[in-house]
């Protein structure tokens, strides 16, 4: 077995032993409403999107589906299915976003480098189980390689964003943010050192980046950054978050981000954080973020509409926190 292969299968069983149920609700801090659990089941619970009807997206790892989840009563429906199914934790359908009504999806670590036989890319969904193959993010990935250390050649692509008729795409591993056409081109928007770029949300012109930092994700590394993709200089918006995973606005333009909690040192690189030590935080004018919920269990993503935040688990669960 190949040093690649092993790193990535070392990172796999780790990730798997992590993966624990929910015990409790998270508790709040500073706001009357604690979470509550909305739904469960999901096959392991990634990325999310809020679709044209309305209702929330959840692209689901370990089963290749995607699921429709009512906001009111958390009724679960299957949206779509048939997508490639992870080899591991992270892996598979990583993250979707609706463009012009159609859903697009992020599928990653599948590929022929790390012993799968899928495509790396952006997927478009035709029907209910059949789908488009738009870009081959791997194979750009595999000849373009990163200036930083890797060693996975196709990359960890982790959160998919629109963007001006076009999506843009982070990269955990590789450490760097590529635009991708609906006609499958793909280029390089902005590279980083080793800060392990993670969610996206976007306010005009300007793109907003949660950093997960690198091995063991310090807070003082978990930070939000805001560039504009046309010429990016990377700013700072806020630092001190454990592991963020993602950031997205809320009412009256106020910017939260999602902490996936602890991270012990000398854990395999792409396990989660430990369970039960998520935040929603909430960034501060001064930089700094305060806590709005705590506790919660391995977060991996999160939407906002109006007064309420949905917040999806790796352990397939879908939680409302009031903000």
């Amino acid at each position: 077995m190949s040093l690649h292969r092993k790193l990535f299968s070392m990172a796999i069983v780790a990730s798997m032993v992590l993966l624990t149920p929910t015990a409790a609700g998270a508790s709040s801090a500073g706001h009357d409403d604690e979470p509550r659990r909305l739904a469960t089941g999901l096959s392991g619970g990634a990325g999310s999107t809020i679709g044209p009807d309305g209702a929330l997206y959840v692209t689901e790892t370990m089963s290749g589906e995607i699921s429709r989840v009512d906001r009111t009563t958390g009724a679960v429906t299957t949206y779509a299915t048939g997508l490639p199914l992870a080899l591991g934790v992270p892996g598979g359908s990583m993250d979707v976003a609706f463009l012009d009504g159609k859903a697009y999806v992020l599928v990653t670590l599948v590929g022929p480098d790390i012993g799968g036989s899928h495509v790396v890319g952006l997927y478009r969904m035709d029907g209910p189980s059949t789908f488009t193959v738009v870009a081959d993010i791997g194979a750009w990935a595999i000849a373009h390689p990163p200036n930083s250390p890797y060693a996975v050649d196709s990359g960890a692509q982790y959160a998919l964003q629109a963007y001006r008729g076009e999506f843009l795409v982070t990269d955990g591993h590789h450490n760097r943010v590529l635009r991708v056409t609906r006609t499958g081109e793909v280029s390089e928007v902005v590279a980083f050192g080793n800060i392990v770029p993670t969610g996206l949300a976007v306010r005009g012109n300007t793109v907003y980046m949660a950093e997960a930092g690198p091995d063991p994700h310090l807070p003082e590394d978990g930070k939000i950054v805001a560039f504009d993709a046309r010429s990016p200089q990377p700013r700072e918006v806020a630092s001190g978050g454990r592991m963020l995973v993602d950031v997205e606005f809320g009412r009256g333009n106020k910017l939260y981000a999602l902490s996936q909690g602890y991270f012990p040192p000398g854990n395999p690189h792409a396990s989660p954080a430990l369970p039960n030590t998520g935040e929603l935080l909430l960034t501060k004018h001064d930089g700094t973020f305060a806590v709005v919920a705590d506790e919660l269990n391995q977060p991996t993503s999160v939407e906002i509409v109006g007064r309420t935040a949905y917040v999806i688990t790796l352990t397939g669960e879908v939680w409302t926190v009031g903000i």
